[in-house]
């Protein structure tokens, strides 16, 4: 692929919109040719899947459709917006993609991880990304700060035990895969968690 796939993973409340938008600022400054995107969602039908996932009032989401409808997501996801924008180019950034699958419905959830790479591996076939920043803080902290939203989502209103799980769940893929995903600490003031990532961003586009 032409283009790289940068993702940004976390908890919630850990800032991950605040960073996308300077990782944006970062590649316009360079004249870096780019698109935001998030999972589930990015497409139409994606969208559609998203708001049953996060917004399903009408009746409760068995946690064996949640996992397949993250999947499903994703292939639309894939097939329509990012390898296309990939192949022509385009680097990518993406709010999530499938170390949150693995970080929620793997530890979270409690799926067997392996079951979910076998998925993975079907619908992304090799396609992993360039560089994933996991912005990390304990759970109890991205907690604080989804609070002060008018409406959480569904899967923002979990008990703090699941967040834990998810929070070393990321861990453990930060420590399995160190060259590609590095942990930034989102407890530090705004400018320094900038200054780290714009430092794996300039060596991500460096490279030869």
């Amino acid at each position: 692929m032409k283009g790289k796939l940068i993702t940004i993973e976390g908890v919630e409340g850990v800032g991950k919109s605040t960073n996308i938008n300077f990782i944006s600022s970062y590649l316009e400054s360079k004249n870096i040719k780019y698109l935001c995107t998030r999972e589930p969602g990015g497409t139409a039908n994606a969208e559609k899947i998203r708001d049953i996932l996060l917004h399903s009032d009408e009746e409760s989401v068995p946690e064996i459709a949640e996992l397949l409808l993250f999947f499903s997501a994703r292939s639309f996801h894939l097939e329509n917006v990012i390898i296309p924008a990939l192949a022509n180019g385009i680097n990518v950034i993406c709010d999530r993609f499938s170390d949150a699958t693995i970080a929620y419905q793997g530890n979270g959830r409690g799926f067997d991880i392996k079951r979910i790479n076998q998925i993975a591996k079907w619908v992304q076939n090799d396609l992993k990304p360039n560089l994933t920043i996991l912005l990390d803080a304990p759970a109890e902290v991205g907690m604080k700060r989804t609070r002060v939203r008018e409406k959480n989502d569904r899967m923002e209103s979990e008990k703090i035990s699941f967040y834990e799980r998810v929070r070393q769940g990321y861990l453990e893929i930060a420590q399995n895969d160190p060259e590609r995903v590095v942990i930034v600490d989102a407890t530090k003031n705004i400018l320094d968690v900038e200054k780290n990532i714009e430092k794996h961003l300039d060596h991500l586009f460096t490279e030869r």
